[in-house]
């Protein structure tokens, strides 16, 4: 016995310093790196939205992770879809629909614990440069304290003396073409700098780093050389077709009933429609070569390999389908977004074709550094198919644009319900343009039926709401932005 007990006691000690070290070492977090781009569509290389795109710096990080090849949207507007995914309420839930207001000037949302403010509270140190929140919202510290650090702010950068295309509503933003200009006068260049400067630095870990790109949000300036990749003679416009609105409520029209941007008959009239697309794709590779600057830095940082990077856009854009230019609608190419995750805990090469939203993109991340959950969140956390590709997902993703206007995308179909009860049926696999309302066949009853039990309870506009703010009364009127609609006047620019 005393044998025995000198032996254990002889064990017990040389095993405490061992014990005493695993319980005093702490557990590594990982990095974030929170890449934002404004008004991307699926026009990516891995995503396929156009056969010539090129976009190889996305492309790699998509083959290093995983690439959700059917994500959305909670809002085809910049506001009220940064808010939701920043907040993890949908846009039914707080009312934020329109460009204003801050979510932090509405008393009930004032205190919200967002999702920078959630990682700063267990340990990250957060940063951020360019366009997270929409315009200047999130940028004041002593009224917001979104972010430890804080960058440049969005910006076009370099641009020419007047216009370069005369549109029918004269809005300075609304601009598009080639001019003389160095790409490294760019705004969205300035972005990509400060970020690689934070890199360069070696931020104290763990830390949150944002950086959100301005283009292709117009006025899509780029230089010659990314025109070029793009030649006119050979370029590939998006499929069209003149009747597609004949089978859609006139409601539909009332989603972007006035807006600056033109509708595709004037493209064709004033022969824009080439120059707008090549305009597109050619700020589209240039963000990607931003892109690729930033995870050039974190490489070289030497903390890639306890990094995740989360790359994703606010909406997508329209560039004449459905007979405009723009987002405001509950279609796929105003609510598909590239949404993709590589890192630490994430497979390889995988190509997740389930449903999934920004929405999930604040439980993912927390499930992915092992915080505790936030209760509070609306969306669902995507680990399973981070893991697995192929793993099922019981939720749709839901957008919504202005109150009881409601888009369900499932992973075969879409259905639309706006506020007057009108409704849109699409069978994505047959019909990927979304040429033929199915809403009236009464042999998809049972598919209508299974969708409208995923339409959210909305609430009205938060105060203060303003601009592409749409109302539907009780009595059957409609006002858009403070003017009321009539049944019968003629769509803006388009009878």
């Amino acid at each position: 016995m005393n044998l025995c007990s000198t032996i254990l006691s002889v064990v017990c000690i040389f095993a405490l310093p061992i014990s005493i070290a695993a319980a005093v070492e702490p557990q590594q977090q990982p990095n974030i790196l929170f890449i934002a781009i404004d008004d991307q569509n699926d026009w990516i290389g891995c995503l396929g939205g156009h056969p010539q795109v090129k976009t190889p710096n996305i492309d790699a990080l998509a083959s290093r992770g995983t690439v959700f090849l059917n994500a959305h949207c909670q809002s085809p507007l910049c506001n009220s879809s940064r808010t939701s995914l920043m907040t993890g309420l949908r846009p039914s839930s707080t009312g934020i629909y329109g460009l204003a207001p801050w979510f932090r000037d509405v008393e009930e949302f004032r205190d919200i614990v967002s999702l920078p403010q959630y990682f700063r509270k267990h340990g990250y140190q957060t940063l951020s440069t360019g366009k997270i929140y929409h315009g200047g919202y999130g940028r004041n510290p002593k009224r917001d304290n979104e972010f430890d650090e804080l960058g440049p702010p969005a910006s076009v950068g370099a641009k020419p003396p007047k216009k370069l295309v005369t549109t029918p509503a004269p809005h300075p933003l609304v601009d598009w073409g080639v001019f003389p200009h160095k790409d490294e006068d760019k705004g969205d260049w300035k972005v990509a700098s400060w970020a690689v400067e934070q890199l360069e630095a070696k931020p104290k870990e763990p830390y949150f780093l944002s950086a959100g790109f301005f283009l292709p949000h117009v006025p899509c300036y780029a230089t010659q050389k990314w025109f070029d990749l793009y030649p006119e003679d050979t370029l590939q416009l998006p499929p069209f077709q003149g009747n597609d609105r004949d089978d859609t409520p006139r409601f539909s029209w009332y989603m972007h009933w006035k807006l600056p941007e033109p509708r595709h008959k004037y493209l064709v009239e004033d022969n824009q429609w080439k120059n707008i697309v090549r305009s597109y794709l050619a700020c589209t590779s240039f963000v990607d070569s931003q892109v690729g600057r930033i995870l050039k830095a974190l490489e070289k940082s030497g903390t890639a390999d306890n990094t995740i990077v989360v790359l994703w856009s606010d909406h997508g854009w329209h560039l004449g389908e459905k007979l405009i230019t723009g987002k405001n609608s509950l279609w796929d190419r105003s609510t598909r977004v590239p949404l993709i995750f590589a890192g630490p805990g994430i497979a390889v090469n995988g190509r997740c074709g389930q449903p999934a939203e920004l929405l999930d993109m604040y439980p993912t991340l927390i499930d992915l550094c092992g915080l505790p959950a936030n209760d509070k969140l609306e969306g669902h956390s995507l680990m399973p198919q981070l893991k697995d590709a192929s793993a099922p997902r019981k939720w749709p993703a839901i957008t919504t644009h202005n109150h009881d206007n409601h888009g369900i995308r499932t992973k075969d179909w879409r259905f639309i319900q706006y506020a007057d009860g009108s409704e849109e049926l699409y069978n994505m696999q047959d019909d990927p343009n979304e040429w033929e309302n199915l809403a009236a066949a009464p042999q998809y009853a049972d598919v209508l039926k299974q969708h409208r039990k995923w339409i959210p309870k909305s609430r009205p506009p938060a105060p203060n709401s303003k601009h592409r703010i749409l109302v539907y009364g009780e009595d059957g009127s409609v006002n858009w932005e403070g003017e009321n609609v009539g049944p019968k006047d003629p769509i803006p620019e388009l009878e």
